[in-house]
Order: C-alpha cells, then structure tokens, then sequence
C-alpha cells in the first residue's frame, strides 16, 4: 500500500489462486464449508483511493468493459459498507485497474473489495479496531477476508476460518483463462458427489516441485462440476500439462482459469506463447508470499 501527501492511497489486488480445494461439508443453511490453501501471485488488479465529494467509482486496464456497472460492483459495496461500519461519509473517487478477467476463478472482484477496506481505511483515517474488518469483509463475500491478508493461508470453513500456511517456494505461475465467465454459484449448484477431509501440510515445500509433490495428493473438488458447464477447461488443463517444466496442473476456484506450477517466473513465460488460442488469456507471474 502506498500513500502520499495529496490525500491519495493505491493499493493491490492480487490475484487469488487455490493450490488445493476441498469441499468438507455442508451447514444446514446451504453454506458449503471447505478446506483450501490459497495463495497469491505478484500480478492483479490495483486500486486507488483518493478524496473526493461523495462516492465514485471509475475502472480502466485490460478487463474494465467486463466489469458490472458501479451499483453492483464489489468493490463500491465495499467503500459503503466501511463507511457505515465506521459512521463516516462515504467520500472518494476510486479508480480500479482491471486486469485480472471477471468471474475467472482468481478471486478478482474479492481482491478489489479488499483492496477498498484497505485503501478506505488509511484515505479515511480508520484507526486499527476501530472497525472489524475481517467480519465487514465476511458479510459482503467468502473470498474477501483472506483477500485482506494477501498472504498464504489455510482457508476454513465458508472463509472465516483463517491459518497461516508454511512458507511457500518462489514458484512460478502461468494462469490461463479460456474466455469464459463461470458463477461461482452455479458451480456449487452443479456439483455433484460427496466430501473430502481436511489435508493441511505444516513442512515447508522447498521448491515448485516439493509443492507439487505435495497438491498431488490433493485436488479442486470443483473441478468436475466447472468442467460439465465449461467443457473447454479440460482443454486448458491438457494443454498446461504437456508443456515443459510444469509440475502441476490445475483449475483455480470456480474456474474457469487454471495454472501451472514451475520452477520459477522465467519457466513460467517461457511457456506462455505455447497456451495461446484464440480468446485465451495467458499470464506469468509468480507465487507471492505476501503483498504490500
């Protein structure tokens, strides 16, 4: 996060990646509960917060056409609902880069609700506790809680449930999106099956393919249901797998995006031009341990 002077705040939203996924149970009001490790790589959306008369909310980069108009999105919900925790005036201009694809799997729109919580916060001068921004995030989206740490974590029950993982390796990370949109709740509806345990590690992985080593033993207990709506994600996770220096291939969230897993951001983008088809989206990046 980075302020200055002028009154002006920018913050990242990085995107959202989900090394394992395992649907646990399910509570009696339909909520699915879940064990997940999520991560967070270097490339993603970015936020700017800065003063203003009232609230306005205005998007540019790659993916800003895709986005719902203002009264919908996330990320206005979000600088409201602060607002209201902390009994201020709902004051700024917020201005998101958009270059994560919408309803992607990669925990976008999530990120870009954080990043608000954060940004509003410091522009507003929120002091810490003063509101709880775990329980705002929580009431406006499962993913935007561990969206507020941007950083490795142990995801539980419908997202409340935050742990610390292991130190992860400096992997890298090609996240490919065939160009279709998936609900994240008609993925839920169509899932079919039953339950996974818990399958939290506490050793470090020392490299990508530790790491991998590791995942292999775990799984995207969505995928099967994401792949029945959207056949093409096979096609993705087929492709990735015959490239070199992948270790792991694997559907992210809901879908529809996937990543491989190598050894480090130059194997990444040296494999990028060989996933690209027309209207897939391609990008390297890397695992990061934190974001600031």
């Amino acid at each position: 996060m980075t302020a200055d002077v002028s009154g002006v705040v920018t913050v990242q939203a990085p995107a959202k990646i989900n090394l394992y996924l395992h649907v646990t149970g399910r509570r009696e009001d339909g909520y699915h509960v879940l064990d997940s490790l999520v991560a967070f790589t270097e490339f993603g959306d970015t936020l700017t917060a800065e003063s203003g008369q009232g609230l306005t909310f205005n998007a540019k980069g790659e993916h800003a056409g895709d986005l719902p108009g203002p009264e919908k999105e996330l990320t206005v919900r979000a600088a409201q609902a602060l607002a209201q925790a902390a009994g201020v005036d709902a004051n700024a201009t917020l201005t998101l880069t958009k270059m994560l694809p919408v309803a992607s799997g990669l925990g976008g729109g999530s990120g870009d609700a954080a990043a608000a919580l954060r940004s509003l916060s410091a522009l507003w001068g929120i002091s810490d506790g003063a509101v709880d921004l775990p329980a705002t995030a929580l009431a406006l989206g499962a993913d935007i809680p561990v969206c507020l740490t941007r950083k490795a974590m142990f995801v539980g029950g419908i997202g409340d449930e935050l742990t610390p993982a292991p130190l992860l390796p400096d992997a890298g990370i090609l996240l490919v999106n065939p160009g279709v949109k998936l609900s994240t709740r008609s993925v839920f509806t169509s899932r079919k099956g039953g339950f996974q345990p818990e399958a939290r590690f506490k050793k470090a992985p020392a490299t990508a393919k530790d790491l991998a080593r590791v995942l292999e033993d775990r799984e995207n207990d969505l995928t099967e249901s994401a792949v029945r709506l959207c056949p093409v994600i096979t096609d993705v996770l087929k492709a990735l797998e015959k490239l070199d220096g992948c270790h792991l291939a694997r559907m992210t969230g809901s879908g529809a995006t996937c990543f491989g897993l190598f050894d480090d951001l130059e194997a990444a983008a040296a494999s990028a031009a060989a996933m690209r088809r027309e209207n897939w989206w391609v990008k390297p990046t890397r695992l990061a341990q934190s974001v600031r």
